[in-house]
């Protein structure tokens, strides 16, 4: 953990609930499928935006393509896998593709995602 997460209040459960409800509100207002608020998300979920923080937080300067590069990785390593449909009973998910290859709007997540931590974690 680097001093930006030991100084914040909240720390890195407090920064991932932030996260995942502004991921929420962002889905909605897209009219997209909204995620479960944090005390309904399943734990996977809730340690992948985990992870999310951690990697913005170790990785301050880097850009929103890192940030989903992270999210991918962190999606391989746990058994998912590319799917034209979400779906966390087969792991699959049709955004585990490369950051040039995703629709505007879920570019403009991950720098969302980013301003949330930067904002959160002191930076």
């Amino acid at each position: 953990m680097n001093d930006s997460a030991k100084e914040s209040v909240i720390g890195i459960a407090g920064i991932a609930r932030v996260v995942h409800e502004s991921l929420r509100a962002y889905k909605k207002a897209l009219k997209e499928d909204s995620l479960p608020p944090w005390d309904e998300a399943p734990d996977w979920q809730r340690k992948a935006t985990e992870a999310a923080v951690e990697f913005r937080l170790k990785n301050p300067t880097s850009e929103p393509r890192h940030q989903h590069e992270q999210w991918v990785a962190e999606k391989i390593a746990n058994g998912w896998k590319f799917g034209d449909q979400k779906d966390a009973t087969l792991k699959t998910h049709p955004l585990l593709i490369s950051y040039e290859c995703l629709p505007f709007e879920e570019q403009l997540k991950d720098s969302l995602v980013q301003a949330v931590i930067d904002s959160l974690g002191g930076s």
